[in-house]
C-alpha cells in the first residue's frame, strides 16, 4: 500500500526498467536572476540543532588506514576531518569502533568503554571528538544495545551458571521436546544471519536468544539492572567524553514480550521462519525509550536516530518520533533501501518499477506534516548496496549523471540528510565478476552457503544468489574508500592491500580526481549541500508534493516553504522523457548536464524534455 495523495496524478506511458546508470557531463548552477536575491538567504535559526544538519556516516574499517595494517582506524578518520568540513558536513557518525571480536564488523561489542585496538584507543576517540568540535562539527556513535558479544564480561558471567546474578541479563529458555524426545529450541524464529535464533548451552542446559549471529546474545531489557548498566557503560561513558548523540541500532527490538510464540510458516522449505512480528515493536518498547531519555539523553541535549525496521505504518513511526513524547529525535525508515529484497529471503532479488520508489519517498516525506515529528533523508548506509547501482545506472557513460541526479533528489528532500562514505564521489557496487570468496559479510556468506547446502550447489540457483548479493549485499558499501589512483586506492600503503578487495574501478572513481574538478560528483554534492543550507526553509523543511506518481520513467515533485517553491524533475531512464512543469514562473537553478541552452531548449510552455538520467531543480521566490 502506497500513500500517494497527490493532485495532477496521471497515468504513466511505457514501462522502463531502472537498474542502470548514466554518465554526466558537467554540473550547472545558474547565476541569480532578477527574480531571485543576489545574496543568500539564511533560514531563521531553529531548534533543535540537528534538523538542518548534514550527517556523514563513516565505516571505520574501510575509511582510511593510517598505520599500514590494511584496516581503517581512528587516526585515519582524524586525518580526513578537514575533507569532511570542506564537503559541508555538520555531524560525523562513526559506526561501531568499540572493542569487539569482529564477528559482525563491530556490531558484536565486548566492551562499550574500550576501542577495538586495531582502530586505536579511547584517547584517539577523544582527539577525534575534539577535532570535530573545533571545526563546529558534532560526533555521534552507534549505540548497539539490543545485544552484546558473547565475549562481553556480562555474558561470560550470565552463562557461567543458572544462579549467577547476571543470568537474567540475557534471554535464556529451556528446550522443548518433540514427541520422539528430540530436543528443540524454544521457538522456530529465524536469525537475520540464517539458521535459528537459539543457541544451546550445554553446561547450563538452556538456550540463549540471538536475533543475529550466535556470538551476539540478546540483552534482556525486562531486567532493570541490565538497562541501568547499559545506560552507564554504553551511553554516559561516551556522552561524558563529548559525543553529541547516537544512531541507535535495531531500536525497536528491545521489548520482545514474554510469550515467545512460534512464527507462522511463510517459507516452508526451512524450519526457521521470519519472526519480527514477535520481537519488533514489543509491548514495553516506548516505555524503555522514554526511560532512556529521562535517565540519560535529556541531560546532554543528545540527538538520536533510530534504526526502525519492520514498521511500515506511519502512525506507529510517529509514536517514536513525536517531539512531545521524548523518545527518539528521528528514525531511519527502510522502505527505500529494502526495495528489491525478497519477501521470505532478503537476498532473492525482485524486479521493481519506479512508482514503488516514488510512493515510498512521498510516504516518508509527508507523514510528519501537521505533527511534531521529524524525518530523515537517506538512500545509502553500511548495510545496503550503492544507490547508483540500485536506483540508477552505473554504466560508464551514465554513472556520473546518475550520481548527480540522485544528489539533486536527496538534497531536495525534507528531513535531516545522511550521506554514506563514498556516496559523495559516486562509488558503485562490486563487479558481477567477483566470486563469493571476495565477500566478507557474515550475512551474505552465510546465506550463500545455506542455499548451496540446500540445493546441492545448484549452479542456476547460486548464480541467482550471487546476482542478488551483487545488487543488495552489504559488502557493496564496505569496500575501502577510494582516495586516489595509487595502489589500493590510497586507502592503505600495506603491500598486501586492504582488509578486503578494493573496487576494480578506483582509478576513475576517487577523491583526488574529483576534489579539484568543478564538474565532478564530489563538487556537485558540495554545491548541492551549500544550496540546501541556503534555502533550508524549503529544501530541509518544505512541504512535499508529487506529480504523475504512476509514471514509470520520471519523478517530478515540488517543495514549498518559507515563501519559496522548488520543483525537481528527474529522468530515471537512459532515454529522453517528456515531463510537465507543474507551475509557471520557476527558474532553472541546478542541472546535472551543465549547459543552460541544452537544458531549456526543449521547453514549450510547461513541457520539458529530460535527457537520459537528467536531473533539474527549479526555484521561485514566492509560493503557489
Amino acid at each position: 500500500m502506497l500513500y500517494v495523495p497527490f493532485p495532477l496524478l496521471q497515468r504513466a506511458s511505457s514501462s522502463t526498467p531502472i537498474f542502470h546508470i548514466d554518465l554526466p557531463r558537467t554540473l550547472y548552477f545558474s547565476p541569480p536572476t532578477a527574480t531571485m536575491p543576489t545574496t543568500p538567504t539564511t533560514p531563521t535559526p531553529i531548534t533543535p540543532w540537528w534538523k538542518d544538519a548534514v550527517v556523514y556516516q563513516i565505516y571505520p574499517a574501510s575509511f582510511k588506514d593510517s598505520n599500514g595494517d590494511g584496516l581503517g582506524d581512528i587516526p585515519g578518520i582524524i586525518s580526513k576531518i578537514d575533507y569532511l568540513k570542506d564537503l559541508g558536513i555538520d555531524i560525523v557518525w562513526i559506526s561501531p569502533m568499540f572493542d569487539s571480536p569482529q564477528v559482525d564488523m563491530g556490531y558484536d561489542i565486548s566492551d562499550y568503554e574500550a576501542v577495538y585496538p586495531p582502530y586505536g584507543t579511547v584517547e584517539d576517540m577523544e582527539t577525534l571528538i575534539r577535532a570535530c568540535h573545533e571545526r563546529d562539527m558534532k560526533v555521534i556513535l552507534d549505540l548497539v544495545i539490543n545485544h552484546t558479544s558473547d565475549q562481553h564480561r556480562w555474558f561470560q558471567e550470565s552463562r557461567s551458571s543458572r544462579d549467577n546474578p547476571k543470568r537474567d541479563w540475557y534471554i535464556w529458555k529451556p528446550p522443548r521436546y518433540a514427541e520422539d524426545g528430540t530436543r528443540m529450541p524454544p521457538t522456530n524464529w529465524r536469525s537475520y544471519f540464517s539458521g535459528g535464533t537459539w543457541e544451546w548451552d550445554e553446561p547450563t542446559g538452556e538456550y540463549y536468544l540471538h536475533l543475529f549471529a550466535k556470538e551476539q546474545p540478546d540483552l534482556n531489557w525486562e531486567n532493570e539492572d541490565t538497562r541501568n548498566a547499559i545506560y552507564d557503560s554504553a551511553m554516559r561513558f561516551w556522552l561524558d567524553k563529548g559525543v553529541d548523540g547516537f544512531r541507535v541500532d535495531t531500536v525497536n527490538m528491545y521489548s520482545k514480550g514474554v510469550e515467545f510464540l512460534d512464527a507462522p510458516i511463510i517459507d516452508p522449505e526451512f524450519y526457521e521462519q521470519p519472526a519480527w512480528l514477535y520481537y519488533a515493536n514489543g509491548p514495553r518498547m516506548h516505555e524503555f525509550l522514554r526511560e532512556m531519555n529521562d535517565k540519560v539523553l535529556k541531560h546532554y541535549d543528545a540527538v538520536t536516530v533510530g534504526e526502525l525496521p519492520h514498521t511500515p505504518d506511519p502512525k506507529k513511526v510517529l509514536d517514536y518520533v513525536g517531539a512531545s513524547d521524548k523518545q527518539l529525535s528521528m528514525v531511519f525508515q527502510f522502505d527505500i533501501v529494502d526495495i528489491g529484497q525478497g519477501v521470505a529471503r532478503k537476498y532473492q532479488f525482485q524486479p521493481w518499477k519506479l512508482p514503488l520508489f516514488k510512493g515510498i519517498v512521498a510516504k516518508w516525506q509527508q507523514f510528519i506534516e501537521g505533527t511534531d515529528g521529524w524525518t530523515t533523508a537517506f538512500c545509502e548506509n553500511h548495510d545496503q548496496g550503492r544507490s547508483i547501482s540500485r536506483f540508477a545506472s552505473d554504466a560508464p557513460e551514465y554513472r556520473v549523471l546518475s550520481a548527480k541526479m540522485l544528489a539533486i533528489m536527496m538534497t531536495a528532500l525534507t528531513g535531516t540528510l545522511f550521506i554514506y562514505q563514498g556516496q559523495e564521489i559516486g562509488m558503485i557496487n562490486v563487479p558481477r565478476t567477483w566470486p563469493i570468496s571476495e565477500f566478507r559479510d557474515i550475512e551474505s556468506v552465510n546465506f550463500y552457503h545455506s542455499i548451496a547446502a540446500q540445493t546441492n550447489n545448484d549452479a542456476a540457483t547460486l548464480d541467482y544468489v550471487m546476482r542478488s548479493l551483487q545488487i543488495l549485499g552489504r559488502d557493496n558499501a564496505r569496500l575501502p574508500m577510494q582516495w586516489d589512483a595509487s595502489a589500493h586506492a590510497g586507502f592503505t600503503d600495506r603491500e598486501a592491500g586492504a582488509w578486503m578487495r578494493v573496487h576494480d574501478r578506483y582509478g576513475e572513481i576517487n577523491v583526488a580526481r574529483q576534489v579539484g574538478d568543478p564538474e565532478s560528483t564530489w563538487s556537485f554534492w558540495r554545491e548541492m549541500i551549500r544550496l540546501r543550507r541556503e534555502h533550508g526553509e524549503v529544501l530541509v523543511h518544505g512541504a512535499f508534493e508529487g506529480f504523475e506518481m504512476e509514471n514509470e520513467e520520471t519523478f517530478v515533485f515540488a517543495k514549498r516553504g518559507g515563501g519559496k517553491t522548488v520543483v525537481v524533475m528527474l529522468n530515471f531512464t537512459g532515454e529522453e522523457q517528456r515531463v510537465e512543469m507543474p507551475y509557471e514562473g520557476l527558474e532553472l537553478r541546478v542541472g546535472n548536464y551543465g549547459d543552460v541552452e541544452g537544458a531549456e531548449k526543449s521547453a514549450v510552455g510547461r513541457a520539458r524534455v529530460l535527457r537520459p538520467w537528467e536531473g533539474r531543480l527549479y526555484m521561485m521566490m514566492g509560493g503557489h
